[in-house]
């Protein structure tokens, strides 16, 4: 039973350390974390093997961060954009989610719709959905492109491209559960939940203004905050047959406009930092199995690499175009949505769990990630430097057109 102190000493200092070795090197420290539990693994040094206690742990990390995601959203930032963002999002989770479902079945056979493989292969599809919104931020910051109309737009089309991302993720977990429910049960599933959220929603949200203003800064706020968040969490899942980071990121959003959110949102980091979230990606190294890797997974971590990148590339640059922007500020968008980060890896997390997803699998979805993470801002960057001339705003508005 103690042992389980020994395994969350050694993930949280070897995860910690590699994540600033990560940074160091310019790479998000996601990466490192993930690096660390391939290290202590059982694919090389088998210092520590996952069980209960680490997947508890790690689940909390997952919602957690789903949820400070959600307090971190700026609704005003994300309704300025408009529906520019908005169709640039929706295409770029269409195209990578045929792209993906098309590369599994190229890989391992076409399946009938319905079937188990069927949905192992829109599951694929569904993990190249999500936009990592952190890296793409930093980037554009780095440059002062942030607050530009196409920087805003990149990054409101990144964050909504993350919900539909998860509701995409909603609907074929549910689908694929084998109760029955179908496709059209679970979008109506899906409808109401959203529906509930929205009337607990607004009810939390004026009794947490409330509270917020007799006892704004007060420990009390993140405390109830936080049991909200796991409250959500739990009515998706046990009720709705939702994936309980959905109702996590759902709670973030119905309080990301308290004028406390930000001080709730550190908090809640603090503990998340420190403890949960690393052993969230270290957990992710240690269920990946590289000594069962074939020159096939190879050769599909290759495609699955390439078909990621592309996919985001064609599908939002394509759509910035047709909503009028200049061509080398559409391939800007494109570049700038094909990061993958935590999304990626906690979709993956929720096939592994619900046995949709290989193992081995990870493999894939950690190239992407680390390939993903390095390139867009090298790209980004070059890009800007070669087309400065641009002043971010598209040759003509859709309303215009």
């Amino acid at each position: 039973m103690y042992s389980v102190f020994r395994d969350l000493a050694i993930i949280i200092l070897s995860a910690k350390f590699f994540g600033l070795v990560a940074r160091k090197c310019r790479a998000p420290q996601v990466v490192g974390e993930i690096i660390a539990g391939l290290l202590i693994g059982p694919c090389l040094l088998n210092l520590v093997q996952t069980n209960d206690t680490i997947s508890t742990f790690a689940e909390i990390g997952v919602v957690l961060l789903m949820f400070t995601t959600g307090l971190g959203t700026n609704l005003k930032e994300l309704l300025r954009a408009g529906p520019i963002a908005t169709l640039i999002a929706c295409i770029g989770v269409f195209v990578p989610l045929v792209g993906g479902t098309l590369l599994y079945s190229a890989f391992y056979g076409f399946s009938a719709v319905g079937s188990p493989e069927f949905y192992r292969a829109l599951f694929i599809g569904t993990i190249m959905t999500a936009t990592s919104v952190s890296i793409t931020v930093a980037t554009l910051q780095e440059l002062g492109h942030l607050k530009s109309f196409l920087g805003t737009t990149i990054v409101s089309a990144a964050v909504i491209d993350d919900v539909i991302g998860i509701i995409v993720l909603t609907c074929v977990l549910g689908a694929s559960s084998g109760e029955g429910t179908g496709i059209g049960g679970v979008l109506i599933q899906t409808a109401l939940f959203f529906l509930v959220a929205v009337g607990i929603g607004l009810v939390i949200h004026f009794a947490m203004k409330w509270l917020d203003a007799r006892n704004p800064h007060t420990q009390r706020i993140t405390i109830v905050s936080m049991a909200f968040c796991f409250a959500m969490a739990y009515i998706a899942e046990q009720y709705f047959g939702i994936a309980d980071i959905t109702g996590a990121y759902i709670a973030g959003i119905v309080l990301c406009t308290l004028h406390d959110a930000s001080y709730v949102e550190r908090r809640v980091d603090i503990s998340n930092y420190l403890i949960f979230a690393p052993i969230f990606f270290a957990s992710i190294g240690l269920k990946t199995e590289i000594k069962g890797m074939t020159w096939a997974l190879v050769g599909f971590s290759a495609a699955f690499i390439l078909v990621g990148l592309i996919t985001k590339i064609v599908g939002c640059g394509l759509m910035a175009k047709i909503c009028r922007f200049s061509s080398a500020d559409s391939l800007k968008v494109g570049v700038g949505m094909m990061t993958r980060g935590e999304v990626a890896l906690i979709v993956s997390q929720k096939g592994l769990a619900v046995g949709m997803m290989d193992p081995l699998l990870f493999t894939s979805v950690i190239l992407l990630i680390i390939v993903s993470s390095i390139s867009t801002p090298i790209v980004l960057k070059l890009l800007y430097k070669k087309h400065p001339t641009s002043d971010d705003v598209p040759e003509k508005t859709p309303q215009e057109a």
